[in-house]
């Protein structure tokens, strides 16, 4: 490599090769003191670690725990989770949200049972063929579980990177994506490909975090361009936000003499967001008088005459873009309407079914009505 080739590379945030093994010793001796202890890192069966990947997408590692262990006392392995029902899928995902997972991992853990023989797949190109896999989640799954030298690159990665060389503007513009992720392969520690993008992603959960980073806890610190020139406050820009949209969804809760209220599949009020189509009560988005119009929908889609409602307090409820106000709705009726493809079950047990946390919160409503 002549001068010239050096001083481009450098101008693209390489490392010379001194810096970058300097650089790579310190992060992963940082990563094996500090390191949280997380039951996808005690056992790197590729199963378990591909589940975790899912589930820690766009979701907070409290959050996953608890479903973590949940799903996996349920389905142990990839066999398991094949050949259980979708129902029963959803269910034990149930609350965790974005469902989409759930069903491209059932979806996936039965291509891989057929075409696999059960077992992840060690190859790229194969993982990118699996439903819900993308260039993140493979080289996450592969590098942790196999050691395949692949560099993974997620908002927490591109926000240490963009700091470590003061990469400034958009990250997820396609040009500056690229970019990001050829630096991440360069930096790559090739011998501990698992530990090493684990780290990376932990130097931005916990010391690079996108608002007040501890700079002086950075083990890195004396390679980040960001913190020498003041910037890491500065970068990554901040995203416009798409304009919130506010929704008020009313939902009906009946109940009949012995507890039991009616579940359907009802597209009156979602859009495969807010109830993501799984279960959840008779609802609509309500403009106008909402106790009018939830009475109107359960007569026009169900037949059901004479509801007198109970309003409940409302409750927020925030997915993607929108803030909902959820308004339920109570009514005690002396029989439930038969409906089609609906379910009917004890009002306390409507857990057993697979339904959103939307859905949960207006059946703690009701709940705490007949408990106080």
């Amino acid at each position: 490599m002549n001068r010239l080739q050096i001083r481009a590379g450098r101008a693209r945030g390489a490392f010379s090769d001194a810096e970058r093994a300097a650089f790579q010793a310190r992060l992963l001796a940082w990563y094996r003191a500090n390191r949280r202890d997380l039951p996808w890192r005690r056992d790197r069966h590729p199963y378990r670690v591909w589940v975790a990947e899912i589930m820690l997408q766009q979701t907070r590692i409290a959050a996953v725990l608890p479903y973590y262990r949940r799903f996996l006392r349920r389905f142990p392995s990839v066999r398991a989770l094949a050949r259980a029902p979708i129902e029963d899928v959803l269910t034990q995902w149930s609350g965790l949200g974005y469902y989409s997972r759930a069903r491209c991992l059932h979806r996936a853990a039965a291509k891989i049972l057929a075409l696999h023989a059960g077992t992840f797949p060690r190859d790229r190109e194969a993982a990118l063929k699996l439903p819900g896999i993308g260039n993140y989640t493979a080289a996450a799954t592969l590098s942790i579980a196999y050691g395949v030298p692949l560099a993974a690159l997620d908002g927490n990665v591109a926000r240490v990177l963009a700091r470590l060389r003061a990469i400034r503007g958009d990250l997820r513009e396609p040009r500056r994506w690229r970019r990001l992720g050829s630096l991440a392969q360069h930096l790559l520690a090739p011998d501990a490909p698992g530990d090493w993008n684990q780290a990376l992603m932990e130097l931005g959960e916990t010391v690079c975090t996108p608002r007040a980073p501890s700079c002086r806890a950075c083990p890195v610190a004396k390679w980040c361009r960001a913190r020498a020139n003041s910037l890491a406050g500065a970068i990554p820009a901040v995203r416009r936000k798409r304009a919130t949209k506010r929704v008020s969804i009313a939902a009906a809760i009946l109940r009949d003499p012995d507890g039991r209220t009616l579940l359907v599949r009802d597209p009156g009020a979602h859009d495969d967001v807010l109830f993501s189509r799984l279960w959840q009560f008779p609802a609509i988005e309500a403009r106008g008088d909402p106790m009018a119009q939830l009475a109107a929908h359960l007569r026009e889609r169900f037949g059901a005459d004479e509801i007198a409602f109970r309003a409940l307090p409302p409750a927020r409820h925030g997915v993607t873009y929108r803030n909902v106000t959820l308004l339920p709705f109570l009514a005690c009726v002396t029989e439930l309407p038969r409906v089609r493809g609906g379910r009917i079950l004890p009002l306390a047990r409507i857990a057993e079914l697979p339904v959103s946390s939307a859905t949960r919160k207006l059946a703690t409503a009701a709940l705490t009505i007949f408990k106080s």
